[in-house]
């Protein structure tokens, strides 16, 4: 990959619960991501996806998964970086968003995740903290700055835009310059020498 590449970016709404606030903020941060022409955007919507919540056993082969799992692990490949749009449920991340994660191995490894979250008084930040550990364990790389709003149905106005547009787009463009430099360096890396988990 040369450095003017596009890298491509997966981002994953984590919340399928009815009247979810998730697609407001991830469409918003979308926006801010479109703003840099080196990013090819691919934004997948779990409640859109429909996983198995019932994981195959260890030795089924990709060809044998089911056919949503398919579809998902192709974008998933694809993706040069993730980032995980979540809220915040019971002090931790939403179960849809754990079974897509467990889904997968291969397609997460030697990438970057990046964070935005929502919720109420912590802004989603021990969901966060909680996917940090998961996706260590997957051999993904974690970026330290994430975007949090905190009562977030509170930030956003009727448009569906940040109260706070200005300190919102400076988080998003911290988060997003952390994500395209880890992209960038692990996709060098992978195309150098196969990473081996």
């Amino acid at each position: 990959m040369t450095a003017t590449a596009p890298l491509n970016v997966a981002i994953i709404t984590g919340s399928i619960r009815d009247r979810r606030f998730g697609p407001t903020v991830a469409e918003w941060f979308a926006g801010e991501a479109r703003r840099h022409p080196a990013l090819r955007l691919d934004l997948i919507d779990l409640a859109d996806v429909a996983l198995p919540a019932v994981l195959a056993a260890d030795d089924t082969g990709p060809s044998e998964a089911p056919e949503p799992v398919r579809k998902l692990g192709a974008r998933l490949d694809r993706a040069d970086a993730f980032v995980i749009v979540t809220p915040e449920y019971n002090r931790s991340f939403p179960a849809s968003l754990k079974t897509a994660i467990d889904w997968y191995v291969d397609e997460w490894q030697a990438k970057p995740v990046g964070f935005v979250s929502y919720g109420g008084a912590s802004g989603g930040l021990r969901a966060v903290e909680h996917l940090r550990q998961v996706f260590a364990e997957l051999h993904a790389v974690t970026v330290r700055n994430t975007v949090s709003f905190h009562s977030c149905r509170d930030k956003f106005d009727d448009r569906g835009r940040p109260i706070d547009e200005v300190g919102c787009r400076a988080a998003a463009e911290s988060l997003i310059d952390q994500l395209t430099w880890w992209a960038r360096t692990l996709c060098d890396a992978r195309a150098e020498r196969p990473y081996v988990a």
